[in-house]
């Protein structure tokens, strides 16, 4: 049958519940694939033949144990500002529309995105839907092909998931189950209540409450956990916890900052800070410029904040600076844009490293790859190889540094700025080995490695749910014809 889960609000847990629920599947002999008509997110990932995904649906596939294809998320939305998003339709870009052009085309979208659930559902027999933001979005009914257009079109069993930490779970649950369609409401087959901390045997009697209320089952309370998953958007930023430790890196919050996943194996091994634009990097021991979805207005801001300057200081001071995709691209000496990023014209970049990037066709390189670090020392040496992803506009056309990596990126004479198109440099353990292990040299501190293998978090996840939530509900639901 499948199954769709629906948040009383975004970052209720729906990405993680999709995912907990597709391992837990796959542990049990079901077969399932995750999917999203619509996502909106600037942290995305890329599947096998080059298509751009959003991030939470890549993860729900690995936890699903099968390769992550558009399919899984036909729509991906990627904010630019100015109620502009750029579109991706199956994997590439389709267009830059303002929000109130978007809905004009929703009717169109849906089709396609119901095609593509049908596809999913012939070749793994089940799937689990994601829905977006909030189910009971009163104004945005006509239009939502993420939430209530498409439990209409799909009629299959919700689940509705909701958010205890921020409080007000009464309301949210029975408000949003008073709000829904009466057609759509007698899908929904179940509660589950998410991020519990304390003892769950004082919220018994709040059970009770909702159920008798709703005449919906509570499935189960998740405890609030710490599983290393990709964050899904920028909501998660302000959710981060900095680790103790004596070796502090920070990371420049641009505001179009894109997949700051990139940095989240960093962040369980040194105090990985996500610094705001006017704040001095003094006391820092590296500095990584992220990707961006605006390289150009970012750059500015940049400028604007003071924060250029603050970067010229570090680099005074030798300390690594690492830019990764739009990062790299605004170390360079120029971006040049003929329009497509930005207005059209010739912008001065932070001059660290000599290559010029061009903004020309509307047109984005989307690929995994597989890279081999130069052998430039303190840094690049120690890496090897590595895997990862781009997904970029523009081409960067090399000056006189070095290459930092086989085909890709740039590094000065001196080894301690380098750029890269890769994301995921750092969810590789070497490439985190060897920039701690440089700064723990410089800094006189003892440094043990990270191990290259970890535990799978899907199935730490997955045995959390089994624990916490009645999954035979949850897996009669899955197979019910």
């Amino acid at each position: 049958m499948s199954v769709f889960v629906v948040g009383t609000a975004s970052h209720a847990g729906k990405s993680v519940t999709v995912a907990a629920i597709c391992r837990s599947m796959i542990n049990r002999g079901i077969s399932v694939a995750p999917f999203k008509s619509q996502n909106m997110s600037l942290n995305s990932n890329v599947t096998p033949d080059g298509g751009e995904i959003g991030m939470a649906q890549a993860m729900q596939a690995q936890a699903a144990r099968v390769a992550p294809r558009t399919d899984m998320n036909p729509i991906l939305l990627k904010p630019k500002g100015d109620c502009i998003s750029q579109i991706v339709l199956f994997g590439r870009p389709y267009k830059d529309v303002p929000i109130t052009d978007y809905y004009l085309e929703t009717d169109r979208l849906l089709d396609l995105a119901v095609e593509a659930y049908h596809r999913l559902k012939n070749d793994f027999g089940q799937v689990i839907v994601e829905g977006a933001g909030g189910a009971a979005e009163l104004n945005l009914y006509d239009r939502d092909i993420a939430n209530i257009r498409l439990a209409r079109v799909l009629a299959i069993p919700i689940i509705l998931v909701a958010d205890i930490e921020r409080g007000g779970v009464f309301a949210q649950i029975l408000g949003t189950l008073d709000l829904l369609p009466d057609d759509v409401r007698p899908l929904v087959r179940g509660i589950i209540i998410n991020k519990f901390r304390g003892d769950p045997a004082l919220f018994e009697d709040g059970i009770t409450m909702i159920e008798q209320r709703a005449g919906i089952p509570v499935l189960g309370v998740v405890p609030y956990f710490d599983i290393p998953l990709p964050s899904e958007d920028s909501l998660s930023i302000a959710d981060k916890k900095t680790r103790a430790s004596a070796i502090r890196i920070a990371v420049v919050r641009l505001p179009h900052i894109s997949n700051f996943t990139d940095f989240e194996l960093l962040e369980r091994h040194a105090a990985v800070e996500y610094v705001p634009l006017d704040i001095s990097l003094d006391g820092y021991d590296c500095v990584i410029v992220p990707g961006t979805k605006n390289t150009v207005e970012d750059l500015m801001r940049l400028e604007q904040s003071g924060m250029a300057d603050e970067l010229r200081r570090s680099r005074a001071r030798n300390i690594p600076i690492i830019g990764i995709c739009g990062g790299y691209q605004m170390l360079g000496t120029q971006i040049i844009d003929s329009g497509v990023e930005s207005r059209a014209g010739t912008y001065a970049g932070l001059g660290m490293l000599d290559c010029v990037t061009r903004f020309g066709p509307y047109e984005k390189k989307i690929r995994q790859v597989h890279r081999h670090a130069c052998n430039v020392p303190p840094i690049l040496s120690s890496i090897g190889d590595v895997t990862g992803y781009e997904i970029h506009m523009g081409e960067t056309e090399a000056g006189n540094d070095r290459e930092a990596f086989i085909g890709d990126g740039r590094v000065t004479e001196d080894g301690l700025v380098f750029g890269t198109y890769m994301h995921g440099l750092f969810s590789n353990p070497s490439a985190v080995n060897a920039i701690l292990s440089y700064i723990a040299i410089q800094k006189q501190l003892e440094f043990t490695p990270i191990p290259q293998d970890s535990p799978d978090p899907y199935d730490e996840l997955a045995a959390l749910f089994e624990e916490y939530v009645n999954m035979d509900a949850i897996s009669a639901l899955v197979t019910e014809q």
